[in-house]
Formats: C-alpha cells, sequence, structure tokens
C-alpha cells in the first residue's frame, strides 16, 4: 500500500472551505451518496469495501486523509482514487468536497438523525419517523438526481406512441399499474402487464410506433428484463425505470430513469422504492399530458364525469347528502 500521508489529497489538517464546498454544491445538486448507492453493485470488490466507509459515515470521511481511508477499507489508497473515478468525482479531494457539501445540506434540511436502520427495540413513535423519512428523502434525492434531458426525450417518445406497454412485477407491478391508469384517463393506448407469459407476448406484437417501460427497481428482475429485449428487438422504443444505472435492464432500454431510494430493515423492496418510482411516473405522466393538453383536460372531465355518480355526497358534519333521483 502506498503509504503517502499528501498523496492525490490535501494535508490532513485541512478540510475543504467554504468556497470549494459552495462551488461543488453549484456544480451538482445530486448527493454523492445518491451516486455511491446506485452504483454500488457494478463496482469491484475493494471499490465497494470503500463505498462503505463513505457511506456509513460521510462527514468523517470528510474529514479524513486517503491514508484513513484506504486502512478503514483495508485496501489501497490506488483503489480509493479508482473508486472516485468510478462515481465520477474526479480525485479524493473532489470526493471530499462533495461529501461536505452533501453533509452541510442534510444538516440543513433536518437537525434529527432519522435515516438509520430500523431497530427491532424502536418504539412506534421512532418507527413512523424513520419511514417517514426515508420516504421523504427518496423522494427528494430522487428529484435532485433525475436526468431532465432523458426525461424529455422519454416524454416526447410516449406522447408521440400508437401504445405504450408498461411491465413490472412484485411491488413494481403496482407502479406499472398506475402509469398505465394515469395514461389510460387522458386517452393514450396503455396496458400494464405483470404476468411473465403476457408480458412476452405483448412485447412480441409491439412496433416502432410503440413504446415499452420497464419497471425494476433493482434493474435485474428477469421477467421485466426479458420482456424490455423482445420490444426493443422487435422494434418498439424501451424505457428503463431502475435505481441502479449499470443494471442489466439498462443493456435492453433504449432511454433509462432513475430513482434514488434507500432500502432499510423490514423494507427491501417496499414504501421508498415505490414513492421514488412513483415520484418518477407523476412527472412523466403530467410530461405528456403537457403535450396533449386540449385532449387530456377533456379526457380528464370524461371520466370524472363518469364515475361522479358512483361517490357519496357528505354534508360538512359528516352525514350523506341524499342521492338526486331526478325527481
Amino acid at each position: 500500500m502506498d503509504t503517502n500521508p499528501d498523496a492525490e489529497q490535501p494535508s490532513d489538517d485541512v478540510r475543504p472551505n467554504v468556497a470549494e464546498v459552495d462551488e461543488s454544491a453549484r456544480e451538482s445538486d445530486s448527493s454523492p451518496l445518491v451516486r455511491i448507492r446506485s452504483l454500488l453493485p457494478g463496482l469491484a470488490r475493494a471499490e465497494q469495501r470503500v463505498a462503505k466507509v463513505v457511506l456509513d459515515d460521510p462527514s468523517a470521511v470528510a474529514r479524513r486523509s486517503i491514508t484513513e481511508v484506504a486502512l478503514a477499507a483495508n485496501t489501497s489508497e490506488t483503489t480509493v482514487t479508482r473508486f472516485c473515478k468510478a462515481i465520477g468525482v474526479g480525485g479524493y479531494p473532489q470526493l471530499r468536497i462533495a461529501l461536505a457539501a452533501d453533509t452541510a445540506r442534510s444538516e440543513a434540511r433536518s437537525s434529527r438523525n432519522l435515516g438509520g436502520e430500523i431497530a427491532t427495540d424502536d418504539d412506534l413513535p421512532a418507527v413512523v419517523s424513520k419511514v417517514s423519512f426515508a420516504d421523504a428523502r427518496a423522494v427528494e434525492e430522487t428529484a435532485e438526481q433525475l436526468d431532465i434531458a432523458e426525461l424529455e426525450q422519454v416524454i416526447n417518445v410516449v406522447a408521440g406512441a400508437s401504445r405504450v406497454d408498461v411491465y413490472g412485477v412484485g411491488a413494481s407491478a403496482f407502479v406499472a399499474a398506475d402509469l398505465q391508469q394515469k395514461l389510460h384517463r387522458i386517452g393514450r393506448v396503455s396496458f400494464a402487464w405483470s404476468d411473465t407469459h403476457i408480458m412476452l407476448t405483448s412485447a412480441a406484437v409491439l412496433n416502432g410506433g410503440d413504446v415499452a417501460v420497464g419497471i425494476s427497481h433493482t434493474g435485474a428482475t428477469t421477467d421485466t428484463v426479458e420482456a424490455l429485449r423482445v420490444a426493443r428487438e422487435h422494434g418498439a422504443t424501451t424505457v428503463a425505470l431502475t435505481n441502479f444505472p449499470r443494471s442489466p435492464i439498462t443493456e435492453v432500454a433504449d432511454h433509462v430513469l432513475t430513482t434514488a431510494a434507500r432500502e432499510t430493515t423490514f423494507r427491501s423492496g417496499a414504501t421508498a422504492s415505490r414513492i421514488a418510482q412513483l415520484t418518477v411516473i407523476d412527472c412523466l405522466f403530467i410530461g405528456v399530458a403537457q403535450r396533449h393538453m386540449d385532449a387530456a383536460v377533456n379526457a380528464l372531465d370524461a371520466t370524472r364525469d363518469a364515475v361522479g355518480a358512483h361517490r357519496l355526497g357528505v354534508r360538512p358534519d359528516g352525514r350523506r347528502r341524499p342521492r338526486e333521483t331526478g325527481k
């Protein structure tokens, strides 16, 4: 291991100054921790150890030398540098600056430390606080890292599609159904599929004027990846929505939209990932509706009127209003 404490970093007693932190924050609103978590599965094993050190205590890493971080990760300074380049920050000094800026933003958002795992002995108020905090952060971090240019391209292809088929299994199936329902309600031809055989059948009859959207938090769900691959082979434009931009589903997607959800104890594949996915879906839907504003408004009015008679009127005091009979 290279033991030079000054290699590729400021001296141990020099912290990133405020001007550097501000400049880093201006360059990108995306948290480096979000990028690390999303790229983690694709990193080399030694780089994953560095990632764990950073994720476990980012504010401490912002104050450490590259040598200290390498020792904590049981690896070399060269590996730390490779890790920095792999996550797109250039080098270790830039990583420290980005972490310092991110820590400052996090502290400004909340003075409470609610981002940790849910412990078995947490009382119910603590569980509620941690769950709500994690869900809110999933939405915020997803919005911060969302590629607006890519989102606009997806909006354009969906708005111009003859048909949009949406694939998702497990928890992602609910998100797929939500997108289908939204598009259908504004008059866009759309279908949501969660059965593997039907997904593949659907994909096989798509063509160049159609769009296939695959939703998978991990990006490694075989059923969804395979359906998107078949849709692409038959000429459809393919879109992936995933938490991991280097996952298998991105290899069969023409466009990739990413979320930024952290799964915690008892919550793998649960609410945080779905809320993050639904945030992107809402942005996509509104963008498509804007492209067809008059038709969308007319369709929304018509669908609202169609179901209006099936809602019970309620007075301010909670009592039901009598249903109108027309007599």
